[in-house]
């Protein structure tokens, strides 16, 4: 089996598909992004203690043509990264009559009804949102506000978000990191430049800042934003939180689907009902409801054609649904410790 994993978790996202392979019985040879090397001297030196473990995973060094060339050479293929590379990576494992996995890009909504619990979604919705720096494929990267929660939801983000700090100085104080990758700094400068142009505001960050010969992305807060914005449409990956006001539970729904996109979503809402419901017709292949716990999983789901990929950027077909909780309390298993997920107060 091959794997080409992508640069924003590169341990974690190298082995994730590739850890089951192995216990299935099959060798594994991984290409991680070229850009994230460093971990593989010390998992190289690890596996080098373990000689038949050695023997059936190994790693590919280099760029798109070590990756073209690993295709030629496995019977399956997972992938992660963007659509563009996706749909090259699977239209040329269909040439050769392979199965192939694809976890492609992501523009997740998170919906805030005026009856949740607004300070808790907002420190929600700025982790989900931003953690990472936003390079991730399941960050929340729409916001959505049922409109008379909308200003208090607004003030409590921007406080949360406004808390968070670059950590230029020391990587060990501040909790946005850099640009992992710097061809994805003209990816957010021109949503930002559009965003701007059609109108939109930054209530805190908005800006792409240089320090230490690195670039980092100020965690942002936008709005005035509506669909015809790049932001809105494109997959940013990056710490910016556009949101927007709904009138009723189907504009809500309505904008929440009105996306190439259908990986993740989020849901907030006092109402376990309401939060089911909605939750229930949104276009994602997992659901975040603020109400239910981890051991609840979701009896709906969903039907999955098969050769289809674990996820998806399509919205053209069903994907299986799924649901895991921050809970309406704090589901932290650690004692003392609230919601350990998410940023330190």
């Amino acid at each position: 089996m091959g794997v080409i994993s992508p640069w924003n978790f590169p341990l974690l996202l190298a082995l994730i598909d590739a850890i089951p392979a192995l216990a299935a019985g099959s060798a594994v040879l991984v290409k991680p992004s070229e850009l994230t090397l460093r971990f593989l001297e010390p998992l190289t030196a690890a596996l080098a203690e373990l000689p038949p473990l050695a023997a059936v995973l190994d790693f590919a060094r280099g760029g798109p043509e070590t990756g073209a060339a690993l295709l030629e050479q496995v019977d399956l293929l997972c992938f992660t990264g963007s659509v563009a590379t996706g749909r090259t990576v699977g239209e040329a494992c269909m040439r050769r009559l392979i199965p192939c996995f694809l976890e492609l890009g992501g523009k997740d909504p998170a919906l805030v009804f005026a009856d949740a619990d607004l300070p808790r979604a907002a420190r929600a919705i700025a982790w989900g949102g931003l953690v990472n720096a936003g390079q991730s494929c399941m960050s929340i990267e729409r916001v959505y506000v049922e409109a008379e929660a909308y200003e208090p939801f607004l003030a409590a983000l921007v406080g949360e978000v406004q808390r968070l700090r670059l950590n230029d100085e020391d990587p060990a104080r501040g909790e946005i990191g850099p640009i992992i990758a710097e061809r994805q700094v003209a990816v957010i400068e021109a949503q930002l430049e559009d965003a701007y142009a059609r109108g939109a505001r930054a209530l805190t960050g908005g800006r792409i800042v240089e320090r230490h010969g690195g670039l980092w992305c100020e965690p942002t807060v936008l709005v005035e934003v509506d669909h015809g914005m790049r932001i809105l449409r494109e997959e940013t990956f990056g710490p910016i939180l556009p949101v927007m006001p709904f009138a009723s539970e189907e504009e809500a729904i309505l904008l929440a689907n009105d996306s190439d996109y259908g990986l993740s979503a989020a849901v907030f809402s006092a109402d376990p009902e309401r939060a089911e419901r909605v939750a229930a017709r949104l276009r994602g292949g997992g659901d975040l409801d603020q109400r239910r716990r981890p051991h609840q999983p979701r009896a709906q789901r969903r039907r999955r054609p098969a050769a289809r990929p674990r996820a998806s950027e399509a919205r053209a077909w069903a994907p299986p649904r799924s649901c895991v909780s921050c809970g309406a309390r704090p589901c932290s298993a650690i004692p003392g410790v609230e919601d350990p997920w998410w940023f330190p107060r």
